[in-house]
């Protein structure tokens, strides 16, 4: 999410915190545990990317939630219909909106059996009952492999293209059909992908989850090298949105990105990733005073060093040496510009040998530490980058998972990942660029009679619904005063419905009510049902943005701003729910099924 305001709320009084209306209930411990030791997926097998889905021994997860609890948005305070707290401790509950009841049978159509799926880890038969805590480790797994948005864009299109997409080159002319299935890509940083029912008529709508796949981090400057100092070797970064803050001190950070390479007179893109710690930055003992408690310098004093050069203590120099220019890749070659010693890595992890076909690369730093899970009962997802790649795998897995309804659908289902959001998305891989506009243009065009594809689009635009995608702050328990009362989602419960008096979200009561009741369609059909909660800011606090406004006030799409809570938003490691992965999935899966039934209750 990015963030609008130079700083959150800082302190709060004691008289801001809301009391918990729920009594403590017993820890409920689902499978045996160790306290000893963490779970992390550094330490188990890594399976093969199709078996997205593994069975595992966590079956009794769903204990935690109790099936009589409400399914309607509400706060993050759920009422349980079996806790009975003193009536001078309870708090009253938000309203809840009443259910819209389901059209007369003879107004429905009736549903075709779901035909076999065409991927293997969403199994027929476990369907109707799915649990969330099959999601936990595949998304780990992709949180650890796919450190950069470069990976995490093409382990996306390789899940896609697994699934039968069909990659489309925005270069070339389409070829769509009814039925199919397919994905473009914009500067290897943003995708989208988009899968056609098979009774699509032209000016249907589509169902539509956008979100950014970019985070914070910290990007190599275009010549990184810097003199040495003291005998260290450093290298010269530069912070993307909020990076290089206070919780990227004392961090094992490793680089990746994208390399260019000439081949065969052509310019091919390859993804490296240099995953052991190979800077650090490092912190100044508290022992020093004033000078180790800040403010820092970002330019000067978060510097990170990669290694160790003690040449020059014969130098009478106090101002350090610049390493020498290398000769790798002779005299103007681009890799002369740039540390030997990261050319060497870099070219010996590629397996390069000639570093003169090394054209240029984007590389950045990230933290090594792998994704895993936490807690007493391991009930939380701890990893870097969350925000807001989280999001953005769930509407993917949300996708994948609906192509059998395809079938029986006559309208577009989309998922748009953005790069660029943390900086305002005004370049043309984000969201303020044209690139979603452009496909639902290409598309209506098209299918549209001759003549006749502006009105198409139009009408395009008027039938669909866009769930803009963001993370949003799950309730800290040492902040409460920071938080709204009654607006303060909890992990693992489900995804929160973002609101902003100020615009800063698309969320409006019409929107609730569309999403509300496609969540509500598929209550029953899981072993844990996701329950959409609510968030807005205080008063004396402003909003973050996403992506919502932007794409909908340039194209007239209805929408709704619904993500996955998260703690420690913008920090170097952040915290999720164990079971929010999942619950994601089920929130997205469920409005990308449903939204065309539901939509004929909202027709004027």
């Amino acid at each position: 999410m990015t963030k609008n305001h130079p700083s959150l709320r800082k302190a709060a009084s004691n008289t801001d915190l809301y009391s918990d209306p729920s009594p403590p209930r017993p820890l409920r411990h689902s499978y045996s545990t160790t306290l000893g030791r963490a779970h992390t997926t550094a330490n188990l097998a890594h399976r093969p990317r199709l078996d997205r889905v593994v069975e595992r021994g966590w079956s009794n997860r769903q204990g935690a939630f109790n099936p009589r609890s409400r399914h309607s948005i509400g706060a993050s305070n759920l009422i349980d219909l079996d806790d009975y707290p003193e009536p001078s401790r309870q708090q009253n509950p938000p309203p809840v909106p009443p259910k819209i009841p389901e059209l007369p049978a003879s107004q429905s159509t009736a549903e075709l059996p779901r035909p076999t799926p065409s991927h293997g880890w969403i199994p027929v038969s476990a369907r109707s009952k799915e649990d969330p805590a099959r999601y936990t480790k595949p998304f780990t797994d992709y949180m650890t492999n796919n450190p950069t948005i470069f990976h995490a864009v093409d382990a996306v299109a390789q899940d896609l293209a697994k699934d039968g997409y069909k990659k489309l080159s925005e270069r070339d002319a389409w070829d769509l059909k009814a039925g199919g299935k397919y994905y473009v890509e914009r500067n290897g940083t943003s995708l989208i992908a988009f899968a056609i029912g098979d009774n699509y008529r032209s000016g249907n709508g589509a169902a539509i989850v956008a979100g950014h796949i970019d985070a914070l981090t910290a990007k190599l400057k275009p010549i990184p090298k810097l003199r040495t100092k003291a005998g260290y070797v450093q290298l010269g970064v530069a912070p993307y949105a909020g990076a290089l803050n206070s919780t990227w001190w004392d961090r094992d950070l490793g680089i990746g990105g994208r390399v260019l390479v000439k081949e065969n007179g052509k310019i091919v893109t390859k993804l490296v990733r240099l995953d052991w710690p190979i800077a650090r930055i490092p912190t100044l003992a508290p022992h020093f005073g004033a000078a180790a408690s800040g403010p820092f310098n970002k330019e000067t004093q978060m510097v990170p060093i990669v290694g160790l050069d003690n040449s020059d203590m014969s130098s009478t120099s106090t101002d350090g040496e610049g390493w020498k220019a290398s000769v790798l890749g002779g005299e103007g070659a681009f890799t002369a510009t740039q540390p030997e010693r990261l050319v060497k890595a870099i070219s010996k992890e590629l397996g390069i040998t000639d570093y003169s076909t090394i054209v240029n690369w984007e590389l950045e730093l990230y933290d090594t530490q792998p994704a895993c899970t936490g807690g007493l009962d391991h009930e939380f997802i701890f990893a870097g980058r969350i925000d807001d790649k989280l999001c953005s795998w769930a509407a993917i897995q949300a996708l994948l998972n609906s192509t059998p309804s395809l079938a029986t659908s006559s309208q577009v289902r989309i998922v748009a990942l953005f790069d660029d959001e943390e900086v305002g998305s005004l370049l043309r891989q984000g969201a303020h660029g044209n690139f979603l506009p452009s496909t639902m243009q290409r598309i209506a065009e098209h299918f549209a009679p001759a003549g006749r594809s502006q009105a198409a689009l139009s009408r395009t635009y008027a039938n669909s619904f866009l769930v803009s995608s963001d993370v949003i702050h799950a309730v800290n328990p040492n902040f409460l005063g920071a938080y709204l009362e009654n607006h303060a989602p909890r992990l693992n419960v489900g995804p929160a419905v973002s609101a902003d008096s100020n615009a800063h979200m698309t969320t409006d009561a019409v929107s609730t009510a569309i999403l509300q009741r496609c969540v509500d369609r598929d209550v029953g059909a899981r072993s844990t049902d996701p329950k959409l909660q609510v968030f807005q800011i205080r008063n004396d606090s402003r909003s973050g943005g996403t992506v919502g406004p932007m794409l909908s006030a340039a194209t007239g799409i209805r929408a709704i701003d619904c993500g996955i809570p998260q703690l420690s938003m913008h920090s170097i490691r952040a915290t999720t729910g164990s079971l929010d992965p999942g619950l994601g999935v089920f929130t997205f899966q469920s409005f990308l099924e449903n939204f065309e039934a539901v939509d004929a209750e909202f027709r004027e």
